[in-house]
């Protein structure tokens, strides 16, 4: 895929701002996306401006109005979430289409959303369960359903294990207000919305059952009910040793099961009386890199990179956008508070 025609030169330019884990994951899927695509790297730190410089032979520079300077058409925004609100402001102010990724806080979101309209520009927002294949199958499944349907999920990793190359408390997983069972939320509850409807009622039960050196609640049981009568149970914590994704949904004319990977999505045949996988990648397809934890592919990454690049030219539109979101964490916060 490539995307010329609108750009200076025919070559599009993208700013990559903030260059940790998934900065790098970025750069390294735009270029698997189309390698013409001109990359400049941003960071404060050198060591990352240089480890980004070596491993992907990008320009890089310590900060922002340099890369603004060299020219650019969009940014993707990887920096920790509490910076993203003013990045988004700067680069959208610069007539750039912005990608970002999770928030996890509505700063600023109604000031931004109006000026991505004033500025005729995409205001792009991660949400990449959204673009998993088996998300899509399990979203079809139940919409066909004609029974009344529940569900369970237990989601959960132990903290330091998310990113054991960095302390947990030095990055912002240990910062209240984007903590890390918040991020599981704000990264599942998008689906689960889109699957099932609005959250209609939530009753939580949560408290801190580690000895994790964090000043939050590290573990939430969840009983909800959404809009279209579907109930579930749902358990997001960071304490849980080995890292956890296993989802039920079931009704009289429906089972599947999915344990996170891409391999692991299950439907029962109530025909044949057989529980069997469903497989929607080739082996090669199901890109996992080394470090995350199994459930962590870059297929639905890279999905959602090709869709912002289609919206820019009009040719797709994202399924997730910051009036969603709005609404998701607006039920986050609901839930911390109670």
């Amino acid at each position: 895929m490539t995307f010329t025609g609108r750009w200076e030169r025919g070559i599009l330019r993208i700013v990559v701002i903030g260059l940790g884990s998934m900065g790098k994951r970025r750069i390294r899927l735009l270029k698997q996306i189309d390698e013409t695509i001109e990359i400049t790297g941003v960071d404060t730190r050198d060591d990352r401006r240089h480890e980004a410089e070596n491993l992907y032979g990008i320009a890089v520079c310590g900060d922002l109005q340099t890369a603004f300077d060299r020219g650019c058409d969009c940014a993707v925004i990887s920096t920790s979430p509490l910076s993203h609100a003013v990045l988004i402001d700067k680069c959208l102010r610069q007539g750039l289409h912005v990608f970002t990724e999770l928030n996890l806080v509505t700063d600023q979101y109604d000031e931004n959303i109006s000026l991505a309209a004033e500025q005729g520009r995409v205001l792009f927002l991660s949400s990449t369960f959204l673009y998993r294949d088996e998300i899509n199958y399990i979203r079809q499944k139940v919409a066909e359903s004609r029974s009344d349907l529940t569900y369970s999920y237990h989601v959960g990793q132990y903290l330091p294990d998310w990113h054991p190359w960095e302390n947990y408390t030095e990055y912002f997983v240990g910062d209240s207000r984007t903590n890390g069972c918040r991020e599981i939320m704000a990264i599942d509850f998008p689906w689960l919305y889109k699957t099932f409807g609005q959250f209609r009622s939530v009753s939580v039960k949560k408290g801190k059952k580690t000895s994790l050196k964090t000043t939050y609640n590290d573990s939430y049981v969840l009983l909800v009910e959404h809009t279209s009568g579907v109930q579930g149970s749902i358990i997001a914590d960071v304490v849980t040793r080995k890292a956890t994704r296993a989802f039920e949904v079931f009704g009289e004319d429906l089972y599947i099961s999915w344990d996170g990977t891409p391999f692991g999505l299950k439907r029962y045949d109530i025909e044949t009386k057989q529980l069997s996988a469903v497989n929607l990648y080739e082996a090669a397809d199901a890109l996992h890199q080394p470090g995350y934890a199994e459930y962590v592919v870059e297929n639905a990454y890279k999905k959602e990179l090709e869709i912002f690049l289609g919206e820019i030219e009009g040719r797709e539109k994202s399924e997730y956008g910051f009036e969603d979101d709005a609404y998701i964490l607006s039920v986050i916060d609901k839930i911390e508070r109670d």
